[in-house]
C-alpha cells in the first residue's frame, strides 16, 4: 500500500521542482500543465532505517520499502473546480489522495516573475487555502442543487435521508464560509460518512512547504517556527525546503549528497523530512511482513486491526484470515531471529481484532 500525496501551488512557486526533489524525477520545470495534459506522477521509496536492520538480521532475498506516490497537477485548484472537462478529471484525481502538499514560494529570482508581482508568504498561503475552500464549496453547492430537485418527488424514508444530507452539507458550507476547513471540525458519524464520500480537499491533511532559496537556509528554522505558530494543527503543518538545492542533491550519489548537505548545514534530506511530516499528519504507521524470503514495509492508519491490515496486502488475506503471528521490531532485534523469539515466547498469536502497532513484524495466516 502506498500513500498518495497531491502537490498544489501557485504558478512559479516551484511545485515541479519539489516534485522532482521528492521522486528523483526529471519532469520539465519550465512548462506547466495545460488542458488535456496529464499530471506528473512519481514514486518515492519511503525511508525506513528499520528495514536495513531486518535485512542484516534475516538476510532475505528481497527487501521492499513502502512507497509514496506524488501527483503534481500543475494547475490552479480553483480553475479545476470550475472546469467540468479535463480539469474536473484532474480534480477527481486530486480528491483521492491521502494528503496534500501546498508549495509556497519564498525564494527570490528576478528571472521568474511571481504571478502577484511580489513575494508574500502569508498572502500566498491564504490564497491557496481559499482555492481549496472554493473547490469544496463548489462541490457542496452542486450537490445541494441536486438535492433540492430530488426532494421534490421523494418519499419517506428517502426524504429523511436526503434532508439529513442537506442539513450536514449546509453546516459544512457555513463552516467553510467562515474560514473553518473541514480538517479542523469534529464531525459526528453521519457527517463523517458524508465527508468521506465527497473527498473534500479541506478535509485532507495539509503540509505547507515554504520553498526557500539557498541564501535563506540559515534562517530556515526560525522562519519555520514563526509560520507554525500560525499555520499548524493536528492535520496542518509548515516546513521549509530549498527545492532547487534539494532537487540537485536528490540526483547525486548519496555519499556526495551527504557531503553537500553537511556544507549547507542540512541535517536531513528533504525527502525524509517531507515523508516524516506526511506520515504524522496522515496518522500513518509502518509495519513489516516476512514471507517468501522477502521483508516488506507497509503503511496503514493508526488503529488498523490485524484483519484489515491483512486486507491491505490482499483482499483474499482478509477474507480468509485465521490469525497473525507478530513480534515488535525491538523484541525481534533483541532476540536476533524469529526462531529465538519463538523459544523465548515473544512471538505472539493475535486474532483479527488485534490493533497493529508501529514497527510490528507480522506474518498473516489465512485460508482461501
Amino acid at each position: 500500500m502506498s500513500i498518495d500525496i497531491g502537490i498544489i501551488g501557485l504558478p512559479q512557486s516551484g511545485k515541479t521542482t519539489v516534485f522532482n526533489t521528492l521522486t528523483g524525477g526529471k519532469a520539465d520545470i519550465l512548462t506547466h500543465i495545460k488542458e488535456g495534459v496529464t499530471p506528473h506522477i512519481g514514486i518515492a521509496k519511503v525511508p525506513e532505517p528499520r528495514l536495513k536492520v531486518l535485512n542484516e538480521m534475516l538476510h532475505p532475498k528481497k527487501v521492499v520499502p513502502a512507497e509514496a506516490r506524488y501527483i503534481d497537477v500543475g494547475a490552479s485548484v480553483k480553475a479545476l473546480a470550475q472546469d467540468k472537462g479535463i480539469g474536473g478529471e484532474l480534480l477527481n484525481q486530486l480528491s483521492t489522495v491521502d494528503t496534500l502538499i501546498s508549495v509556497v514560494r519564498a525564494f527570490a529570482d528576478e528571472s521568474i516573475t511571481h504571478p502577484e508581482g511580489s513575494l508574500d508568504i502569508k498572502r500566498d498561503i491564504t490564497t491557496l487555502n481559499l482555492e481549496l475552500v472554493f473547490s469544496d464549496l463548489t462541490i457542496i453547492e452542486r450537490r445541494l442543487d441536486r438535492l433540492e430537485n430530488s426532494l421534490k418527488g421523494a418519499r419517506l424514508p428517502e426524504r429523511q435521508s436526503l434532508l439529513q444530507e442537506k442539513d450536514i452539507l449546509m453546516r459544512l458550507k457555513a463552516d467553510l464560509e467562515n474560514d473553518r476547513p473541514i480538517r479542523e471540525l469534529t464531525p459526528d458519524s453521519a457527517a463523517a460518512i458524508i465527508i468521506t464520500n465527497y473527498q473534500f480537499l479541506t478535509a485532507k491533511p495539509l503540509l505547507i512547504i515554504i520553498n526557500i532559496g539557498e541564501e535563506q537556509l540559515p534562517q530556515a528554522a526560525s522562519l519555520e517556527a514563526e509560520l507554525n505558530s500560525q499555520y499548524s494543527g493536528e492535520k496542518y503543518r509548515t516546513i521549509t525546503l530549498c527545492g532547487k538545492l534539494e532537487m540537485e542533491l536528490a540526483q547525486m550519489e548519496e555519499s556526495e549528497a551527504k557531503e553537500f548537505r553537511a556544507d549547507f548545514g542540512i541535517e536531513e534530506p528533504g525527502l525524509e523530512r517531507v515523508i516524516k511530516a506526511s506520515y504524522e499528519l496522515s496518522n500513518l504507521i509502518p509495519f513489516f511482513t516476512i514471507a517468501h524470503n522477502e521483508v516488506r514495509a507497509w503503511s496503514i492508519k493508526k488503529g488498523t486491526t490485524a484483519v484489515k491490515a491483512a486486507g491491505k496486502i490482499h483482499t483474499d488475506m482478509e477474507k480468509g484470515f485465521i490469525r497473525a503471528e507478530g513480534i515488535s521490531f525491538n523484541d525481534l532485534v533483541k532476540c536476533g531471529s524469529i526462531a529465538e523469539a519463538k523459544k523465548q515466547g515473544l512471538l505472539r498469536l493475535e486474532g483479527k481484532d488485534y490493533v497493529i502497532q508501529d514497527g510490528d513484524v507480522i506474518t498473516f495466516l489465512f485460508n482461501i
